[in-house]
């Protein structure tokens, strides 16, 4: 498999972070702690109400109060796994599936999706529920690049990430693939930049 390392009775540890050299989960980096976390040890699942104020004039919870929910919910989950400050780097997709009204409740289920040296993606998922009808909607889906930060604003490493199930390393491998499609798109608009300031 691809990207992903598996031993018989053990939990997957992803690729990147045998790239950074992880030799033990007891060791040190740079003096923070690089002992292995699993997915569920942070993972996030956030219920709110909506209310008239989350509205537009038709009638609709804002986007922007969706987007808000989510990058609070994919925050928490980066902290938690890095017990240090983070940011949000990147918000790499954001589809929305369903409307949101007013009175339903919007569940968040949030949860790592890869990490690297100091960046973490976070996958979320919206679900919005009528509580009259007890209908539930798939509402959103969005993935988030975070960067743990030291005191002093600059990038820490992160623990490692261990993939118990085989859900969680198809989402690593699905990460690592899109975080391949960053890089490639960037590399593209730099050379396209370049391209333009030369005589």
């Amino acid at each position: 498999m691809r990207g992903t390392r598996r031993s018989p009775g053990h939990p997957v540890v992803t690729r990147n972070e045998e790239q950074r050299g992880m030799r033990g989960f007891n060791e040190t980096e740079r003096g923070r702690p690089v002992t292995g976390k699993t997915v569920m040890s942070s993972r996030v699942v956030m219920a709110q109400q909506m209310n008239p104020q989350d509205a537009n004039p038709a009638g609709n919870v804002h986007g922007g109060v969706i987007m808000k929910l989510i990058d609070t919910a994919a925050g928490a989950v980066a902290a938690r796994h890095a017990r240090t400050n983070v940011v949000t780097a990147s918000i790499d997709r954001l589809d929305f599936h369903n409307p949101v009204f007013v009175g339903d409740m919007v569940t968040l289920k949030a949860g790592l999706n890869m990490v690297g040296q100091s960046s973490m993606e976070v996958g979320v998922r919206v679900e919005s529920e009528n509580l009259l009808s007890g209908e539930i909607r798939h509402t959103a889906s969005a993935y988030l690049t975070f960067v743990a930060l030291d005191g002093t604003g600059r990038p820490v490493p992160v623990p490692p990430l261990i993939l118990e199930k085989d859900v969680e390393v198809r989402r690593n491998r699905e990460a690592q693939a899109r975080r391949a499609a960053r890089l490639h798109e960037k590399r593209m608009e730099r050379e396209a930049q370049h391209g333009e300031e030369a005589p």
